[in-house]
């Protein structure tokens, strides 16, 4: 890593640690619903810069609005970039606030870039010698880099020097205007020169040197090895102008005039009253609470520079890690762990597939930071002698599989997967530090152990990366050497250890969060692992004859397509497809792509395919493709060699509503109104001497509708066991039910369950193929019949403006972080799902508690009579053996009914066949 000189002269790139800030943050708002994300990231990295410096000299530099120079001597610079969205846009005047009123100089020059400003600055520095530091994210700001200007990374603290530019791109700072001119830049819309890239641009530039020594010297190019060498001449020379020009628009200006220099730059004292107002406008409260103490903001950041959140605490200190290689260290840490009123614990495997990873070491922490690694497979070249791997499990089962000894973990249910294969039934897990997260806020950050570190913690852990290397060649943990695995596996178990400290601390303060942890979630991660051990059947010779013929299939689709366009064309290309649709055919443009492009999406699909007849087959082409690929070819290849099952993996932690998704594969979507979906279904079978049973909640949302809304119409319509679709038409229509047709009562439906997923009259009208005003009096009529519903939705939408979230019946809170936002289709879809959260993660609690019920009666009764194999959406899925089919299944039925108590019965349809679709 290059040196950085004592209190440098650092020159902030605003811009870049802007749309970082930007990206790399929540969507945050205020209860006003102004964006705040961006502001929030972007003074975090200032906090984080200035308390590592401490610089007396300093700017943050922005570019400012309108066009530059560069514009007037290419049109179309930066042509391709998106327009600003707006909620980015109105975080730029309140953040130049608070960074002034943090005492920052600050600065935005018309008619250049915030490079340019940055480059005459570091020039002036330069020539007066003065060490300079520049703090950006753009590899254009290489350029700048000479034995007195350094960069550094905005976001991973990277520093890069004049040997480091070389290390990163393989030439030194003065050749990087000549690397992009040569190969263009997309994001600036630099041309370059045609058909060179990064590989030809390097070798010519190390082969010959900068532009100017390439046009002196063209006939030496075809010398070079690199693809395509012996006709890069002719194009360098066709493209003379273009790579001028772009060699021009890629240089920095360092020539710029203003009144300022680099002494004059000095941060001044923060003006604490400003501050105290703009932190409570934008409710920072940390901030508030610190500068209406009187403390300088720019002191101690509690924050580091990685996505930090208001959530976290000052950094862990690095823990002490022990390598445990022998008996008696293995035996007393044991004691530890038996002492322990609880402890972390972690498993270090070759694999993430659960069914096949080999366990290649264990780590364990009983306080905050010391934890120990227990190694038993490391196998590279001159790996030290371990401990017996069949040694260590049989110490460790005693206590493993005990509930008297309680566990903490990170997504423990893999681990008990994992040991599942050495005969270890893992029980006593207390808490689970993954789900904690997820029980607490589903919405606010990723949920896994890195992530949280940086929320809760402030503390980067070791990333696997960082040790296994990527891509193809990343190792896997049994050949990474002890001196880096093992301090990595001992901080997991340690920093899980702190997480579960800071996260319950949280969590505790709210009952019916606990109560969703301790009596939902965490007891269903053990059952999802049973289910995901015992697996599925495949007939994987079904399948293979199902690929066949859609192959055969989707090759007359491609024929059909290509006769309708008149040419052939690949229907997977979107350029290619843009043309063909949109200037060859010239149908309607519906929706652009946010560059400005014709939309080929499904959605646009769907609705040009109404009137026309190639947008219809392109749709069939793309779902068979996906069919084909993603089921018929993947699944026989899924099969487990050991079990000769399919075995998938179930996520709790993914699905903001509570709802579990799986993968690997993914059960959710296998499309059931299809022929071709359905015979998938039909290659999931039982074993011999058993058949399969779907049990499926019937409109368990418009159920949980009239629970919540307490509409009497609703209400008495369930009580009375009508077909709701039928009464609501009959409401709506004013008919007697009995007279309700078919077209009658399909609208009910769409209004039924479009309402639940917000549904606008526009949406209806295009759903039901009827003129708007119809749709909407249809609305109108629902509301008036059912006024109940239209309370509980202004309600709950109020509520959730109010709050900031929405809760199910079981009081699992749904976070809407844009429900006060400025921008209107962001508000919009919060208040959408305002509406439907509740719905949907009551569904997910109730399917939830059914499995536990069902998994508990599954444990009183004679191993292997049933095995609950698969959920899907409201649907359980049972093996059974056949001469207990009727008996098993009226139980299972009555178990889910009375898995919860509605205002509204709960009804529970079941089948039996001897696949999934005939089941179903």
């Amino acid at each position: 890593m290059a040196n950085i000189p004592s209190n440098p002269f650092i020159l902030v790139d605003g811009s870049s640690y802007l749309f970082r800030a930007f990206h790399g943050m929540p969507a945050l708002t205020n209860s006003k619903g102004q964006d705040t994300g961006a502001i929030y990231g972007v003074v975090n990295m200032l906090r984080s810069l200035i308390k590592q410096f401490q610089p007396t000299h300093m700017a943050v530099v922005f570019d400012a609005k309108g066009k530059t120079f560069r514009d007037d001597i290419y049109k179309e610079y930066k042509a391709n970039r998106p327009s600003m969205p707006e909620e980015l846009r109105s975080q730029i005047a309140p953040l130049h606030e608070i960074i002034k009123a943090m005492g920052l100089p600050i600065i935005v020059e018309d008619g250049v870039e915030a490079d340019d400003v940055i480059g005459t600055l570091a020039r002036i520095a330069t020539e007066r010698r003065i060490p300079t530091l520049i703090s950006t994210g753009d590899k254009d700001m290489a350029q700048l880099v000479n034995e007195h200007v350094t960069l550094i990374n905005t976001m991973n603290n990277q520093v890069m020097d004049e040997a480091g530019v070389v290390d990163k791109f393989g030439i030194p700072p003065s050749l990087i205007i000549d690397f992009l001119a040569l190969k263009g830049d997309k994001v600036d819309n630099i041309p370059g020169v045609p058909g060179v890239g990064d590989k030809s641009a390097l070798a010519m530039l190390q082969g010959i040197g900068g532009i100017d020594a390439i046009y002196n010297n063209l006939d030496s190019i075809a010398s070079l090895e690199f693809r395509g060498a012996k006709s890069m001449a002719a194009k360098m020379e066709t493209y003379e102008e273009q790579a001028r020009l772009s060699y021009e628009l890629a240089t920095i200006k360092l020539d710029c005039e203003f009144s300022y220099t680099p002494e004059s730059l000095c941060p001044s004292s923060p003006d604490n009253e400003a501050l105290k107002a703009l932190f409570s406008e934008y409710e920072f409260k940390r901030w508030f609470e610190e500068v209406s103490k009187g403390n300088n903001v720019l002191d101690n950041p509690s924050e580091t520079n990685v996505k930090p959140t208001e959530d976290a605490k000052p950094e862990a200190a690095k823990g002490v890690y022990h390598t445990i290689l022998n008996k008696e260290d293995f035996l007393s840490w044991l004691q530890k762990l038996k002492s322990a009123e609880l402890f972390a614990f972690d498993t270090e495997t070759t694999s993430l597939n659960y069914m096949e990873a080999e366990l290649v070491g264990v780590s364990f922490a009983v306080e905050a930071g010391e934890a120990a690694y227990v190694p038993v497979a490391h196998d590279y070249a001159d790996a030290p002698e371990q401990l017996d791997r069949q040694w260590v499990l049989e110490q460790l089962k005693p206590i493993l599989e005990s509930n008297e000894y309680k566990k903490v973990g990170q997504h423990l249910k893999y681990d008990k997967n994992v040991l599942a294969n050495y005969d270890i039934d893992l029980q006593g897990i207390a808490f689970d530090t993954m789900l904690e997260s997820y029980v607490f806020n589903s919405v606010a950050s990723r949920h896994d152990m890195d992530s949280l570190a940086v929320k809760y913690l402030a503390y980067n852990t070791v990333k696997f990366e960082e040790i296994a290397g990527k891509g193809a060649k990343q190792l896997t943990f049994n050949q990474i050497p002890l001196e880096q695995a093992a301090p990595y596996a001992a901080e997991d178990a340690d920093i899980t250890l702190q997480l579960h400290d800071a996260i319950w601390n949280k969590l505790s303060e709210h009952d019916t969060l606990v109560s969703i942890f301790n009596d939902i979630e965490l007891p269903l991660a053990s059952v999802l692992a049973r289910m995901e051990q015992t697996g599925v059947l495949i007939d994987s010779q079904q399948l293979a004859q199902q690929s066949q013929d859609l192959a055969k299939r989707i090759l007359e689709l491609e024929t059909e397509v290509h006769n309708i366009a008149g040419e052939s064309f690949n229907l997977s290309s979107t350029k290619q497809l843009q043309h063909i649709l949109f200037e060859k055919l010239e149908l309607p443009v519906i929706k652009k792509t946010p560059k400005g492009a014709p939309s080929t999406s499904e959605e646009v699909l769907q609705e040009l395919a109404h009137d026309y007849p190639l947008p219809k087959l392109l749709m069939e082409y793309r779902g068979l493709t996906k069919l084909k690929n993603t089921y018929t070819d993947k699944l026989p290849h899924m099969i487990n060699a050991r079990t000769g099952r399919v075995h998938t993996s179930y996520h709790q932690a993914v699905a903001a509503t509570g709802r579990l998704s799986s993968t690997d594969p993914n059960l959710q979507n296998i499309p059931i109104r299809t022929e071709e979906g359905r015979r998938v279904r039909q290659a999931f079978v039982p074993q011999s001497g058993y058949k399969l049973v779907a049990a499926d909640y019937s409109q368990i949302e418009l159920r949980i509708m009239a629970h919540l809304s307490e509409d009497k119409g609703l209400l008495n319509a369930f009580a009375e066991g009508k077909d709701i679709h039928k009464a609501t038409a009959a409401e709506v229509f004013g008919v007697p039910l009995d007279e309700v047709s078919t077209e009658q009562r399909r609208s009910a439906k769409a209004i039924n369950f479009g309402l639940i997923y917000g549904m606008s009259a526009f949406g209806l009208s295009r759903q039901l193929n009827i003129p708007r005003h119809d749709a909407q009096k249809y609305m109108d009529l629902y509301f008036e019949r059912y006024p109940g519903v239209q309370t509980y939705m202004e309600t709950t939408r109020e509520q959730a403006k109010s709050q900031g979230f929405v809760e199910t019946v079981f009081g699992r809170r749904l976070y809407l972080p844009d429900i006060n936002a400025s921008n209107g289709a962001r508000r919009k879809g919060a208040e959408r799902a305002a509406i439907n959260a509740p719905m949907q993660g009551t569904a997910a609690d109730i399917i939830k508690k059914a499995m536990l019920k069902v998994d508990a009666w599954i444990s009183t009764l004679p191993a292997d009579d049933v095995k609950m194999i698969m959920q899907v959406h409201d649907e359980l899925v049972f093996e059974i053996k056949e001469q207990k089919v009727e008996t098993y299944t009226n139980t299972i039925v009555s178990l889910m009914e009375e898995a919860v108590s509605l205002s509204v019965p709960l009804l529970v349809e079941a089948g039996t066949g001897e696949n999934w679709d005939q089941a179903h």
